[in-house]
């Protein structure tokens, strides 16, 4: 069953094409979705599956129940795009001005459609239910995940899977990992109360900057003398104002930054220890402090018999060879509550090619992938659910 499947996916593959190049065309920013998913909706309903728009605000589900009785499993593909001019030299460019498809969401979207168009027309064979989550403001913080999973996108389901296409990895590759497969994601805002003056008196300030100054050093000694050195964190400070003239003390200081953990305990560790250096950093000074704390995403973690199985039938459709463990990033991807609330696994698929022009990173002007990994993703989505919800009955037939 499964190779015929492949075999009509290929089939779909110019159909996916247009698809994703419509919507490259047509990009709309995290929130301010409107086109897009009455795009996907129409297309869904058109399959004869059952379509819910507005989930979460933005989103859209369509549940696809097959023919026999069983489990339920989730695919999600995002559908937003960035504010990033596009300056790729391609008919199918962006003809929105300062917005684009940077990091292959539509590549996403198309492979997911291409999905749900083939599972539709063995919908009779199928023994279980196929959930399809378009989720919007990936980008976006607070993000969309979140919203569509209090929306119910969730309700029933057993298992999620989601994909991403990477230009980092050759195309023709596919990693996955069992456990964490990214970080965290935590924000912080500090602001350093002191007492403004002239240059020239320092004595009669209480300096901001100085304070603030000291407090960026001893920051980093959180991940250094408070983290093992067998589990990996973060603590950076990328932003710093204070004052405008030279000659004169200000009265605030404001940094700015980002936390990124794995494991749930270190996360809460570093939130209280930022806290309290923050705080007692500043009373030795004799200044104020005001510290907001936002936790974004939190970590992604990858079911270990799911990350088997997608690596798996991952090898039926790349190769043994080019299957690879995954790298743990510390990057973050709201994927991850959806792993909050069920198992689930995250994968990524090769989309660099250097002849099409496709090595630009992620979030670049000139970003472009690979559109054959459409084909990789859907075929392990295919592949990945029918032998999920057969209980491995249902696999292809060879390497």
């Amino acid at each position: 069953m499964i190779d015929n499947l492949f075999a009509t996916l290929e089939e779909l593959y110019s159909e996916m094409v247009n698809l994703r190049r419509d919507l490259h065309m047509h990009p709309e920013l995290s929130h301010q979705e409107e086109q897009t998913p009455e795009k996907i909706a129409d297309y869904l309903r058109g399959l004869g599956i059952d379509v819910r728009t507005g989930v979460g605000g933005r989103g859209v589900v369509g549940t696809l129940k097959g023919g026999k009785p069983g489990k339920t499993i989730a695919l999600r593909a995002d559908f937003d795009a960035l504010p990033i001019q596009d300056e790729k030299d391609v008919d199918y460019k962006s003809q929105v001005p300062g917005v684009m498809h940077a990091c292959g969401h539509d590549i996403h979207t198309s492979a997911l459609l291409g999905v749900a168009k083939v599972l539709s027309g063995i919908r009779d064979e199928i023994p279980g239910t196929i959930v399809f989550v378009h989720q919007f403001a990936e980008e976006a913080t607070p993000g969309g995940a979140k919203p569509m999973i209090e929306d119910g996108c969730l309700d029933g389901v057993d298992m999620i899977y989601g994909a991403h296409v990477m230009v980092d990895e050759p195309f023709g590759t596919i990693s996955v990992r069992e456990g964490y497969a990214s970080s965290a994601q935590d924000d912080f805002e500090i602001e350093v109360l002191g007492k403004g003056g002239h240059g020239s008196s320092p004595h009669t300030t209480v300096d901001p900057l100085v304070t603030a100054s000291q407090l960026v050093v001893n920051l980093q000694q959180i991940v250094s003398r408070r983290v093992s050195p067998q589990q990996a964190a973060a603590v950076t400070v990328g932003s710093f104002h204070s004052g405008g003239a030279n000659n004169v003390i200000a009265d605030k200081a404001v940094i700015k930054g980002t936390v990124r953990t794995y494991d749930a305990d270190v996360r809460d560790m570093i939130e209280g220890a930022l806290k309290q250096i923050a705080k007692s950093t500043c009373e030795a000074a004799g200044a104020g402090v005001h510290i907001d704390y936002v936790r974004d995403c939190p970590s992604m973690y990858n079911d270990p018999e799911e990350a088997k199985r997608i690596a798996q039938m991952a090898k039926h459709v790349v190769g043994k060879e080019n299957v690879h463990n995954m790298e743990p990033m510390l990057g973050s991807e709201d994927y991850a509550f959806y792993q909050e609330k069920i198992p689930g696994v995250y994968f990524i698929v090769g989309g660099e090619n250097p002849d099409i022009g496709a090595v630009y990173p992620h979030h670049h002007p000139k970003f472009n992938a690979d559109e054959r990994a459409m084909l990789n993703i859907g075929k392990v989505f295919v592949s990945s659910v029918l032998n999920y919800l057969s209980d491995g009955e249902i696999e292809p037939s060879g390497e």
